[in-house]
């Protein structure tokens, strides 16, 4: 018998992305895994319930969905889907155990097998896994959309009749995935693009795509932590990064934020005094804001207005793209669902790197070590 894996709709406010599309339904199909997909799942991402079928997709209710092997998800499953979760589960899909280790400890409980697809290791063979990547590479790109839809400005130099109009400065805070999107984007549209991070090192690939470097007079020693993302500077460091950015946050017309350290917070950046120096009419896009935000202002979920400067604060950003963002997120999906299945099963094999990686909760226990020291800090 087949192994199966069943895609239930998404239910979470703002989310329009679905775990597999057609194209990785097919792919599956070549490779013996048998695919269910509740009825509606591809809505959101203009999938119909047809496309699937025409796949090699079974279309079914949810309590046939969750009959399968493997569930395949985009977010962490609600409570009245958390229920239907049993041992024999393997679960699948953004589960944000850094950012909710109780989470992690309820879907323990259930003594589903959980992979978070946050935590695949960033290795040569798991770029193909890196649902991350590819999310972080929409959120940058859409980013830069909404600052040039709502900035009162031109991005590009203009030479027109009535004189020249000189480019929009963008400032991009954080430069790895989404901030080098965010970069490149910028630039295609005409802008003039400086990029800051904390990791020195990052210098050659914000000029690579043809952003100015921002460098401060500040010790970054160890800034940069495990899987080259950023690491938390000391209170110090961080109160004196925040003050040198003021100026560079003041002469932009637009600030991209993407700055995040997995696991806590997302570090301040952009102080009030940063957000009081700019002019009115400028726009900041705050892509940490589901992380409590880069900026002192940031609302998550909302805009906030000082002075006249708009600070928005997306939650979901890829979901706004649902089209694309699926296509991505399902390949990732489906290389992790391929990569394990052997001889009709699901292999739990906690040798392998990036399953033992990946792995959250197996046999009723949370046996990450990461969200197991979360677990214990006292509240």
């Amino acid at each position: 018998m087949p192994v199966s894996v069943g895609v239930p709709k998404e239910t979470a406010p703002l989310e329009r992305r679905v775990a597999l599309v057609p194209e990785t339904v097919q792919r599956l199909a070549k490779a013996g895994v048998e695919v269910v997909v509740e009825h509606g799942a591809g809505e959101g991402a203009y999938v119909s319930d047809a496309e699937f079928e025409q796949a090699g997709a079974r279309v079914a209710g949810r309590t046939e969905v969750y009959a399968a092997r493997v569930i395949a998800r985009v977010q962490p499953p609600p409570g009245d889907e958390m229920e239907m979760l049993a041992p024999e589960h393997v679960l699948i899909g953004f589960l944000r155990p850094l950012d909710d280790p109780a989470g992690a400890a309820r879907l323990a409980e259930t003594g589903v097998t959980a992979l978070a697809m946050e935590l695949v290791p960033r290795t040569t063979r798991a770029q193909k896994m890196d649902a991350l990547s590819a999310m972080a590479t929409i959120a940058g790109y859409r980013a830069v959309l909404i600052a040039a839809e709502t900035l009162p400005k031109f991005f590009p130099l203009l030479t027109t009749a009535a004189g020249t109009i000189r480019p929009a400065k963008v400032l991009v805070l954080g430069a790895g995935v989404a901030g080098l999107q965010a970069i490149a984007t910028a630039r295609r549209l005409g802008a003039v693009v400086s990029a800051y991070d904390v990791r020195a090192a990052a210098a050659e690939q914000v000029e690579s795509v043809g952003g100015k470097f921002v460098t401060l007079e500040l010790d970054t020693t160890g800034a940069e932590g495990q899987g080259g993302y950023a690491a938390a500077l000391d209170e110090e460091r961080q109160r004196r990064q925040v003050e040198l950015l003021v100026p560079h946050v003041g002469d932009s017309d637009v600030v991209i934020s993407t700055a995040l350290v997995p696991g806590m917070p997302a570090p301040l950046l952009v102080s009030e005094d940063a957000v009081r120096a700019m002019k009115p009419g400028s726009v900041i896009i705050d892509i940490a804001a589901p992380n409590g935000g880069n900026c002192a202002l940031t609302r998550r979920g909302d805009v906030a207005e000082e002075g006249g400067v708009r600070i928005f604060g997306p939650l979901n950003l890829p979901a706004e793209m649902p089209v694309h963002a699926s296509q991505m997120y399902a390949r990732t999906v489906g290389a992790m669902i391929a990569e394990f299945v052997k001889d009709g099963e699901f292999l739990t094999d906690f040798d392998d790197e990036i399953f033992k990686g990946a792995c959250v909760a197996h046999g009723g226990q949370v046996v990450n070590d990461r969200v197991r020291g979360m677990l214990a800090q006292p509240v």
